[in-house]
C-alpha cells in the first residue's frame, strides 16, 4: 500500500500496521554487530542471565528501526520528501528475542510548508507493542510529505 499524500491526513488519523513481527536472535546479533555495539546486554546471554532482565534483551535500535520500517508502507511510502526528525523516543518495556511486536501510527500535527508549496510537515506519533499489549518504544517522527499532484 502506497503513503499518502500530505493533504490526505488528517490530525487524529490513527493507522494499525501489519504485518506484525517476531523479533529473532539473528535480528538482534545483526543490529548489534552492524552498528558495533558491544554491550554485552545483548550478546552474552550469560551476562544478561544475571541482570534484572534474567536474559538477552534486545538491542533498542532494532525495536526502534522496526518501529518506523512497519509504518512506511501506510505512511510515507512514495510520498515523503524527507524525514526532519525523530524526537521523544522512549523505550518504557524492554523487548526480548521471541516477542511478537505490531506498530500503530496517529496523526498528531500537520503544518502547511512555507518554503515549498508542494509539501507539507506531518508529526506522527509511532508507537510499538508486544504481543503482551505492552508500550515497548514510542516516538514522534516529522515527515516533510509531497501534495497530492494537481
Amino acid at each position: 500500500m502506497a503513503g499518502r499524500f500530505y493533504d490526505e491526513w488528517q490530525v487524529g488519523d490513527r493507522l494499525t500496521h501489519q504485518p506484525h513481527r517476531t523479533v529473532t536472535e539473528t535480528d538482534n546479533l545483526l543490529i548489534s554487530t552492524l552498528t558495533h555495539n558491544p554491550q554485552p546486554l545483548h550478546l552474552d546471554a550469560e551476562y544478561a542471565g544475571a541482570t534484572e532482565f534474567g536474559r538477552i534483551v534486545v538491542n533498542g535500535t532494532f525495536t526502534f528501526a522496526l518501529m518506523i520500517g512497519l509504518s512506511v508502507g501506510d505512511t510515507t511510502l512514495g510520498t515523503l520528501v524527507a524525514n526532519l526528525g525523530y524526537d521523544k523516543v522512549r523505550m518504557p518495556k524492554p523487548v526480548f528475542i521471541g516477542d511478537t511486536l505490531r506498530a500503530e501510527t496517529e496523526v498528531i500535527a500537520l503544518k502547511d510548508s512555507k518554503s515549498r508549496p508542494d509539501a507539507g510537515i506531518a508529526t506522527f506519533e509511532h508507537r510499538m507493542f508486544n504481543q503482551r499489549d505492552e508500550l515497548v518504544c514510542i516516538c514522534e517522527r516529522t515527515a516533510l510529505m509531497q501534495r497530492r499532484p494537481a
